[in-house]
């Protein structure tokens, strides 16, 4: 299995990136007029989107009833270039019934240990600190 992307520049610093017919706008352009999102920005968002998927998915299958998920990143660069993400803090929100937090513990805990690719890559660079806080 692999992933395929194409990039295509528009203007300036803004690119598009396609994938499986979907587009992505990126930029460097300041706030202000940004199109975009930042490329490092995205590291954030994939691993919030995979261990979303991961998380609901297995809540799901142990019967949980859920609501109110949400998922903050935000990580921390390096001062020096190549500036990197040296600490990255993800921060899960949740509502769930009082006798079903153990089962949303066990939840994050499989997919940062066991499922999500993108925390397994992520740990590879960075400290990865994980906090949930129920609703």
């Amino acid at each position: 299995m692999s992933h395929k992307i194409s990039l295509i520049h528009l203007d300036e610093d803004k690119f598009d990136i396609l994938q499986n017919n979907k587009t992505i706008r990126i930029d460097a352009a300041e706030e202000s007029i940004s199109t975009g999102v930042r490329p490092k920005a995205l590291i954030l968002s994939s691993l919030a989107g995979c261990t979303a998927i991961d998380v609901a998915d297995l809540l799901r299958k142990m019967r949980v009833e859920f609501s109110d998920f949400k998922i903050y990143a935000e990580g921390e660069l390096t001062e020096e270039h190549p500036k990197i993400y040296h600490t990255i803090h993800l921060n899960y929100y949740i509502k769930v019934s009082e006798e079903d937090k153990p089962k949303v513990e066990k939840a994050v805990n499989l997919s940062q240990e066991k499922y999500c690719g993108v925390s397994a890559m992520v740990k590879k660079f960075a400290d990865l600190k994980v906090k949930i806080e129920y609703l």
